[in-house]
């Protein structure tokens, strides 16, 4: 599975996603979304791997959304995303996804998800070796 990292240049968490990612050998695809904004097929997909909807994935916190002023619950999904094309800053990032998985920000022990379950089995087994042996 190819995991996609919706990136941007300037993110400290961005950068800590995507090393991880070659640490790990894992196969991404990075698309940095300041400079290729998001397509709105991407965006539903985004939102629709969500928990939390737009809470999740909207960086309230940034000011691009503190200086628009809006409620984005009061908003369709279309004026959302021409809202997210025009700012998108206003998304949080990373945001990692790949078929089953979204992750939204970066977490060292929650990106572990994206390792595949086989090695993951691996290296708890190797781990339990190790700790009974001591």
């Amino acid at each position: 599975m190819t995991v996609t990292i919706y990136s941007q240049a300037s993110c400290s968490s961005s950068r800590k996603a995507l090393k991880w990612l070659k640490d790990h050998n894992i196969e991404y695809k990075e698309k940095r979304i300041t400079s290729h904004p998001l397509t709105l097929a991407e965006f539903k997909e985004i939102l629709s791997m969500t928990e939390d909807g737009t809470d999740e994935i909207i960086a309230t916190n940034s000011n691009d959304f503190k200086n628009l002023n809006i409620d984005i619950d009061q908003l369709s999904i279309q004026e959302l995303y021409a809202i997210i094309q025009a700012h998108p800053r206003m998304l949080r990032s990373p945001i990692l996804i790949d078929e089953k998985r979204i992750q939204v920000g970066y977490n060292e022990m929650d990106i572990r998800r994206f390792i595949p379950r086989k090695v993951r089995a691996y290296e708890l087994n190797a781990m339990t070796r190790l700790a009974q042996e001591s």
